[in-house]
C-alpha cells in the first residue's frame, strides 16, 4: 500500500472513556463521566419534546446547504448566510481547513498545550507544525506572531483554551492580529465561547470585518449538550467561506443534528441557566484548590485544569475505581495535572470527596 509516509507511527484520537467500559471493567452500577467537557444538563428540553415527536424520513439525504440551520444561525449572529460553513462537529471544520490550506512546504502554528486535532490534521497534510509553548496556561501571543514567516498558512488560537481554560482579552488578541500578515488564516477557536465570564473579553464577531483573514469556529457539542450531534461552524468572510466550502463533504450534517441545533440556539434562557450553574460548580473547584494550595488555571469554560502533586495517571485511575471518569494531563500535555469537566452541583461534591481520599493516599495531604 502506498500510505501517506507521515501516517507512520500516528495514532488515532483517544478520547476519554465511555461510561459502559469503566462499569464493566470495575463492576459499578453508577459511572459519573466528567472528561469530555459535554454539558452535565444535557440539551434544551425544547430539543427533548422535538426528538420524541419528530417524524423524519430517514431514507432521504439531508439539506446538503443546512438551509434552516443556515438561516437560524445567520439571524442569531447577525452575519450573512454566505458566510457560514457548516461542518461534522468542529474537528470537521479543522480537516476541511487543513485540507484546504496545508501541505508540504507549508507550516502552521498553535499554542502548546492546545487543542491536539490542529497538529494531528496537520501532520496528515504533510505540513510543518509548530508548536509555542504556553504561559501559564495563556498563549503566548508575542512568541507565536514572532514564529510567523513567509511559509505560515495557519496560525490556531484557542479561547478559551483546551485544555487550560483560559481565555485571551480582547486588547492582547487585538495587538496579536495587527501583527499577522493579511495572507495568514488565523483560527480563533471559540468552542467553550458560551461559558465566558471574563472582563477583558469582548465580542469577537467584529474582528472578522477588521481582520478579513480571521475565522472564527464555535459548536453545539458543549453548551448547547449537542455532542452526540455533531455540529459545528465556522464564521468569515464570504470569499474565505467560499473557498472552503468545495472541501466540505456534501451532506456532512445529517436531518435530525440540523433540526436540533436549530432549536437549541433559540432556546438561550436554557443555556443561560447552565452557564449560571456552571460558574457555582467552577467555584466548587476553585475553593477545594485554594484550600489544599493547588495550582489551578483560571476558566472561562466547563472545567478546569488544577495540580495534583500527584501522578495523574494514577489520580485518573483511582477516580476511575470510584465511578468518575476524568482526564489525566499527562494526556493533555499537563504532566501532574488533571482536566475536570464541571459537572452538577451533587456530581462535583462527591467527585472532590473521593479526589481528597485519592490524594490522601497518594501522600499529599497529611
Amino acid at each position: 500500500m502506498k500510505w501517506k509516509q507521515q501516517l507512520d507511527g500516528m495514532q488515532a484520537y483517544k478520547p476519554g472513556k465511555p461510561i459502559e467500559e469503566v462499569q464493566r471493567e470495575f463492576g459499578l452500577q453508577e459511572v459519573v463521566k466528567l472528561a469530555s467537557n459535554e454539558n452535565p444538563f444535557g440539551c434544551s428540553p425544547k430539543v427533548t419534546a422535538y426528538l420524541h415527536n419528530s417524524a423524519v424520513n430517514h431514507a432521504l439525504y439531508p439539506d446538503g446547504y443546512a438551509q434552516n440551520l443556515r438561516t437560524t444561525v445567520a439571524n442569531h449572529v447577525g452575519v450573512k448566510e454566505t458566510q457560514l460553513l457548516f461542518g461534522n462537529g468542529s474537528d470537521d471544520i479543522i480537516a476541511i481547513l487543513t485540507r484546504a490550506l496545508l501541505y508540504p512546504g507549508v507550516n502552521t502554528i498553535m499554542a502548546d498545550p492546545s487543542f491536539s486535532q490542529y497538529a494531528h490534521n496537520a501532520e496528515i497534510e504533510g505540513a510543518e507544525v509548530r508548536k509555542i509553548p504556553c504561559i501559564d496556561g495563556a498563549h503566548d501571543l508575542d512568541a507565536m506572531a514572532a514564529a510567523i514567516d513567509e511559509h505560515t498558512s495557519i496560525v490556531w488560537v484557542c479561547s478559551p483554551n483546551n485544555p487550560t481554560g483560559v481565555v485571551i482579552a480582547d486588547t492582547d488578541l487585538r495587538a496579536f492580529l495587527a501583527k499577522v500578515p493579511s495572507d495568514v488564516l488565523v483560527v480563533l477557536d471559540e468552542a467553550y465561547i458560551e461559558y465566558v465570564t471574563h472582563p477583558g473579553h469582548k465580542e469577537t464577531l467584529p474582528l472578522i470585518n477588521e481582520y478579513p483573514n480571521v475565522l472564527l469556529m464555535r459548536t453545539f457539542s458543549k453548551a448547547y449538550g449537542l455532542a452526540s450531534f455533531r455540529v459545528g461552524y465556522a464564521i468569515g468572510q464570504p470569499e474565505v467561506i467560499a473557498k472552503l466550502d468545495p472541501v466540505r463533504a456534501p451532506f456532512n450534517n445529517t436531518i435530525l443534528s440540523q433540526a436540533v441545533a436549530a432549536i437549541a440556539l433559540n432556546d438561550q434562557d436554557y443555556i443561560k441557566n447552565c452557564c449560571k450553574a456552571n460558574e457555582l460548580g467552577k467555584k466548587q473547584y476553585v475553593d477545594f484548590c485554594e484550600k489544599h494550595n493547588l495550582k489551578y488555571y483560571p476558566s472561562d469554560t466547563n472545567f478546569i485544569l488544577f495540580d495534583t502533586k500527584a501522578n495523574s495517571d494514577v489520580v485518573f485511575q483511582e477516580l476511575m475505581k470510584r465511578g468518575f471518569i476524568i482526564r489525566s494531563g499527562n494526556a493533555l500535555g499537563a504532566p501532574g495535572f488533571i482536566r475536570v469537566t464541571i459537572g452538577t452541583e451533587a456530581q462535583n461534591a462527591a467527585l472532590l470527596q473521593h479526589l481528597e481520599a485519592v490524594l490522601q493516599e497518594q501522600g499529599v495531604f497529611a
